[in-house]
């Protein structure tokens, strides 16, 4: 009776013990059904990640914008209370390109026949200059040093004394490219870097770079002789140039010719038609906080109230597709020169490029009409 017993407790116990390990099949199910998340919040989780990565997304793109709306509002603001801010992007004397070259050697820029000079003048001023001679003395300026070049300017053929615009040196590329195209022509070209630009010391003002420019031609005439002298400005150097030609006549040495590349009337209408103020042209009072602090710096560049007091033949070059100083401003200027008593007994003459020839800012040296022209 015991052992029957005993055995039918032993098998209650497998049959409970097999009845609480599931077999494979409902082994499986169990933990499908253990793993398996409620329908609706299986939704909900779903709809939590794109919406959070949306939410994400735009925090950063309205963070970007209202910090860039800041810098904006700010600059103007930063430009009127500092103006030597926007004296700086006037000149860009501080972009010198191209970079890595030895103003030193203009042989390295392909001019075999250049010398480098050094004058000063002023105290604590001093100012690096090239002098290219004509094509036809090239063979004789080989292995010359500077007294031979300076007697150079001595013989029969014209000098330009050529003014270049903001940013980079006397070793830009287009300059040189209009050094050697000047120079086949049969005339000598002396140009020079202002105080504070390249390798000249000193720091950039309207007044010093007019100075520097005046000292440069004096020198110039004390070694040309009767030898013609003309003067050439380019964009930002029309300006210089201005301010010579009329300080020379007003003391009655006049130049030969005045030659101006992409000239504008003033530098205010020129920063306001420049590109870079296209995102501030509209902004309330650009006058005043872009404008004014030039002004306040003590930069004028009046080439229109210049012309006025100016008596030499006058030479206008201007490319229709000019993007930095544009056409019209080129334009004005010539009609102000022309209706000009000063120029009464003298030539003015525009000659405008057309927009197809891609001559843009800097490229008018390209043109197999520029001999020519000059002629």
């Amino acid at each position: 009776m015991r052992k029957r017993n005993e055995s039918v407790t032993v098998e209650h116990e497998r049959a409970a013990a097999a009845a609480a390990v599931p077999g494979p099949l409902d082994k499986g199910c169990s933990l499908r059904r253990s793993l398996r998340l409620p329908s609706s919040a299986a939704a909900a989780e779903g709809m939590k990640r794109p919406l959070g990565r949306r939410y994400g997304l735009w925090f950063r793109l309205r963070k970007l914008i209202l910090w860039l709306l800041g810098v904006y509002i700010a600059i103007p603001f930063l430009v009127k209370l500092c103006p030597a801010i926007q004296a700086k992007l006037v000149f860009l004397n501080f972009v010198r390109v191209p970079y890595f070259i030895d103003l030193k050697r203009p042989q390295d820029q392909g001019l075999n026949h250049t010398c480098n000079y050094y004058l000063q003048p002023e105290e604590d001023v001093t100012i690096g200059v090239w002098h290219t001679v004509p094509a036809a003395l090239w063979k004789n300026a080989r292995g010359k040093d500077q007294p031979w070049f300076e007697e150079a300017l001595g013989s029969s053929h014209p000098v330009i004394l050529y003014l270049h615009g903001n940013a980079g040196t006397r070793g830009g590329d287009h300059r040189v490219e209009l050094y050697k195209v000047l120079s086949s022509l049969g005339y000598h070209v002396v140009t020079f870097d202002y105080r504070g630009w390249g390798d000249s010391i000193g720091s950039p003002s309207e007044r010093g770079m007019t100075y520097d420019a005046l000292h440069v031609f004096d020198w110039i005439k004390a070694r040309s002789g009767d030898n013609p002298v003309y003067i050439w400005g380019h964009s930002l150097g029309t300006g210089v140039a201005t301010n010579l030609v009329r300080r020379l006549c007003e003391r009655e040495t006049p130049p030969d010719a005045l030659i101006l590349e992409s000239p504008f009337t003033n530098i205010r209408e020129e920063a306001r038609s420049h590109p870079f103020s296209v995102i501030y042209r509209y902004f309330p009072g650009f006058d005043w906080f872009f404008l004014d602090p030039i002004t306040t710096s003590g930069i004028k560049f009046a080439n229109d109230e210049n012309v006025k007091y100016i008596s030499c033949s006058l030479l206008i070059l201007h490319a229709e597709d000019d993007p930095v100083v544009p056409f019209h401003l080129g334009k004005k200027l010539y009609n102000i020169a022309a209706t000009s008593r000063s120029f009464r007994d003298y030539k003015v003459q525009f000659v405008p490029f057309h927009t197809d020839l891609g001559y843009r800012h800097k490229y008018i040296y390209r043109s197999p009409e520029l001999p020519r022209i000059l002629r």
